[in-house]
């Protein structure tokens, strides 16, 4: 079994997954005034949603919980808080997945105390129900257990850091071809991108 189960997503994948999940949010009779995306994992679902709605005013929060890939503060908090009136409106707070909920469950009490809107729904992508303390109103897929999802928007950042976690891991990596084969047994998946091209924008960030 791999130490971090890593499912890659594609971009077709997140499309079909936002269409699908706008099409429950319209079968609700839920009729959707402003739109917050949480940064970053939910920015681009939600521009998706807002395309497929109708929806003309999208903005965010920035919720840091999960600072690098597999690995999250104890305490999720608004990094860039403010305040915006949001009377008589319906808001759609969007996130990529609710893995533990601790983003979508601040997000919702920020924008209650904050913005005063008329009702607030939440909806995600995905949501793991065996680690999560809040299942959103909205969500496309159930996932039974864990894993990382590695979304498109996400891919460098993701595997640069899971390269990271290899070499501070102790893993004895001689060459490329080493590397390669101790990626895959440990996440479980094949790198979105080559790790040859990786590995150089490693090296130009200093990080390697």
């Amino acid at each position: 079994m791999p130490k971090i189960p890593v499912r890659v997503v594609s971009w077709q994948e997140i499309v079909d997954w936002s269409y699908g999940l706008a099409e429950r949010i319209i079968d609700s009779g839920y009729r959707v005034d402003v739109i917050i995306a949480i940064a970053r994992g939910g920015l681009v679902p939600s521009r998706i949603l807002a395309d497929r709605l109708g929806v003309v005013d999208v903005i965010s929060l920035k919720v840091e919980h999960w600072v690098q890939t597999a690995s999250r503060n104890p305490e999720a908090r608004i990094k860039y808080p403010y305040s915006v009136d949001l009377s008589g409106k319906n808001v759609l707070i969007v996130d990529d997945i609710a893995d533990t909920g601790d983003s979508l469950i601040l997000a919702k009490d920020y924008a209650k105390r904050n913005f005063n809107p008329k009702e607030i729904r939440t909806a995600t992508l995905q949501v793991i129900t065996q680690t999560t303390k809040y299942v959103p109103d909205y969500y496309y897929l159930e996932v039974k257990d864990w894993a990382w999802f590695m979304y498109p928007w996400n891919y460098w950042e993701d595997v640069i850091n899971l390269v990271k976690k290899l070499k501070d891991s102790g893993v004895n990596i001689k060459n490329l071809e080493e590397l390669k084969r101790a990626y895959v047994d440990s996440y479980g998946s094949h790198p979105p991108i080559d790790l040859n091209i990786i590995i150089d924008e490693m090296k130009r960030r200093g990080e390697f």
